[in-house]
């Protein structure tokens, strides 16, 4: 029985202590994303440039080129606002013609953070090393929601 009880106890730290911990919502915790990431989704090559934490933000340029062309590109911020993170984005065409309107962007607020994931609402980056990353996003079309996964290299 005393022995049965160890092998338990042992299992259950173990599962407890691999789990990750939730981080404080801080651009620190996540500046593992800054780089150069490329990667292929949406039948293409896709690129996105995260910059260091600097002036209470991170921002990004991502871009998609099918067959050759740029198919759109997006600019992207994840900022610290009122003891949290918030990831904002707007799209453009390949001839930088917005898609959302002027004073609009697409929103994506802060879950949690631990050690090796960031998850918004619609969109999470998980880190496998420091090398590689996978970005996942949730795509409304249609009154479906797909997830559409991005694996991303570093360069």
């Amino acid at each position: 029985m005393k022995s049965l009880f160890t092998i338990v106890f042992c299992l259950l730290s173990l599962c407890l202590f691999s789990q990750d911990k939730t981080l404080e919502p801080k651009l620190e915790n996540i500046k593992w994303i800054a780089g150069t990431w490329h990667g292929e989704a949406f039948g293409g090559i896709t690129e996105e440039i995260w910059s260091e934490p600097s002036g209470g933000s991170m921002m990004a340029s991502f871009k998609l080129i099918n067959n050759g062309k740029v198919s759109f590109y997006e600019i992207e911020i994840i900022r610290e606002i009122e003891n949290s993170l918030v990831l904002q984005l707007k799209h453009f065409d390949s001839k930088l013609r917005g898609w959302e309107t002027k004073d609009e962007t697409v929103d994506f607020p802060l879950k949690y953070i631990t050690e090796s994931k960031v998850v918004f609402e619609g969109m999470a980056f998980e880190r496998v090393s420091d090398e590689e990353m996978n970005v996942f996003v949730d795509i409304k079309e249609n009154g479906k929601t797909e997830t559409v996964k991005f694996n991303y290299k570093k360069q």
